[in-house]
């Protein structure tokens, strides 16, 4: 047992706020071998090869919905079915298996992101919601980031840093993970800008990543950080695409 994942006392702390100092319920490793490991390193190199075939080719000839959920569901089929793992074994469990604790902090982020990105984007959604096609926008961009940022987080959390996690532990194998994630072909685009953006870019999408893979890795649960990250890429980029 490494020193993170050593028990930390709850300090009288009510279920509604253990998940604030990610004080969750610690859940039991999943239990696989290095050649299941060794699988799932080559998942997340094969998927993410894949993604950018698809939108390379494919992304004039399919709505971005569409092409988005065909990356999530390859994703998942291949972790149950070439990896042989259940999806629980990569975080996603049935609503009945989450904790009080992980339940809680799960729908105060929720209600949270609902109403601080609306209050930080105000301007721009008030331009979305003004176009007569509002619907067609919100079920054609806003939704398909959703999944997008979904997609992002079984691959590189719940694929990537979970082998890494087993292969290296807890500090290395989050900041390895968070190393690609950032600085792999996910935001390579930002390479290429020479705008004075990039920098601040990096940086950003480095720290909320770090955040994302230890509270994945304290609570044992990828629907949280998948939803919650799927929310955030719904409004940010969302709104910045529409509203230029």
């Amino acid at each position: 047992m490494d020193r993170s994942d050593a028990p930390i006392p709850r300090g009288g702390l009510s279920v509604h706020w253990r998940g604030h100092f990610l004080l969750f319920d610690k859940k039991s490793a999943p239990a696989y071998d290095a050649s299941t490991g060794a699988r799932l390193l080559l998942i997340a190199v094969a998927i993410e090869a894949f993604r950018l075939v698809v939108v390379k080719w494919l992304h004039a000839a399919l709505p971005l919905l569409i092409l988005v959920l065909l990356l999530l569901a390859s994703a998942l089929l291949l972790v149950r079915f070439a990896a042989r793992l259940k999806l629980s074994q990569i975080g996603l469990y049935p609503w009945r298996e989450w904790h009080p604790v992980e339940k809680s902090y799960f729908v105060q982020l929720l209600v949270i992101a609902n109403i601080v990105f609306p209050l930080v984007f105000a301007s721009r959604l008030r331009l979305i919601m003004a176009q007569p096609s509002v619907l067609y926008t919100v079920w054609n961009v806003f939704v398909p980031y959703f999944f997008f940022g979904f997609y992002q987080e079984v691959v590189y959390r719940g694929i990537l840093q979970s082998e890494l996690v087993r292969r290296w532990g807890t500090f290395i194998g989050i900041l390895v993970a968070n190393v690609f994630y950032t600085f792999g072909p996910l935001h390579s685009y930002y390479f290429s800008s020479r705008s004075a953006v990039a920098v601040p870019m990096f940086a950003s999408i480095f720290a909320i990543g770090l955040f994302f893979g230890f509270l994945f890795r304290r609570s044992g649960n990828l629907w949280i950080v998948a939803v919650i990250h799927g929310v955030g890429n719904a409004y940010i980029v969302g709104s910045l695409s529409l509203a230029r």
